[in-house]
């Protein structure tokens, strides 16, 4: 059964994650979606990508860290998926995506938001990189956030963990537009429209041009976070922060 529900109309695929109850990123869920993301671009009927929750509330929680924790899944596959896969099938994606983030994104999920080149954020939505309270490092944000923020503000986004809104995060330009919840969706599709009403092959070679530009040496940034991630996961902190998220407990750091 796909953990991911897709559809096209309009010239614009819908992406659809689906795995309640916090759309966990799991194997099977990242296989599905990097498949989606594949046929999407095969596609050429579609113009436009849109990608978001059918879980109310929940647009991605991250890594499921209960499964690591329990050794149903294994830290590098999943980022192998997830930093490599997904991040190679959305760079090589020949037509605009666009994130409408209708709930909760965190670690994982912010990942995958910002790999579309736009975010839509609605109102209730939230944001945060809380991987340093699990022992671990989101390694791959090291590399676009400072650009996007500045690295002072990246660093302390990254390293204090926190939760902010998406009226904080226009401002710092990690999102594009905060409409209502019931908004979200239609103001995807609104924008999906004005892209899909441009030239083709113009906005294929730009797109492919803007990525080049913008992120010029995103294969080696990759393989540092994989390689750093990787690392920081085996030490002992990080495997007392997974097992303490299994355990809805506050972790004992090594030398606390």
């Amino acid at each position: 059964m796909s953990l991911i529900q897709y559809t096209t109309a309009n010239h614009v695929a819908e992406i659809l994650i689906h795995n309640p109850p916090v759309n966990a990123l799991t194997e099977a869920l990242l296989d599905d979606y990097i498949d989606a993301l594949h046929k999407a671009g095969q596609d050429d009927g579609v113009r436009a990508v849109i990608v978001s929750s059918a879980v109310p509330g929940r647009f991605c929680a991250g890594l499921d860290l209960k499964a690591i924790n329990d050794g149903q899944a294994n830290v590098p596959d999943l980022l192998e998926r997830l930093y490599r896969q997904m991040t190679d099938a959305q760079y090589a994606l020949n037509k605009p995506s666009i994130a409408a983030v209708n709930g909760t994104a965190r670690g994982g999920g912010m990942t995958m938001s910002i790999s579309c080149d736009v975010i839509i954020a609605s109102e209730d939505s939230t944001f945060g990189y809380p991987e340093i309270d699990a022992g671990v490092l989101p390694s791959i944000h090291f590399n676009h956030l400072p650009k996007i923020v500045g690295k002072h503000r990246a660093f302390e986004l990254l390293f204090s963990g926190r939760t902010f809104g998406p009226g904080e995060a226009k401002e710092l330009g990690l999102v594009s537009q905060v409409v209502p919840a019931d908004q979200v969706m239609p103001a995807a599709r609104a924008l999906a429209a004005v892209f899909c009403g441009k030239p083709r092959d113009v906005m294929r070679l730009g797109r492919q041009a803007f990525k080049e530009a913008s992120d010029p040496h995103y294969r080696a940034a990759v393989s540092s976070a994989v390689d750093n991630f990787c690392h920081v996961a085996s030490l002992p902190d990080a495997q007392e922060g997974f097992a303490a998220f299994a355990q809805k407990r506050k972790p004992k750091w090594n030398g606390a």
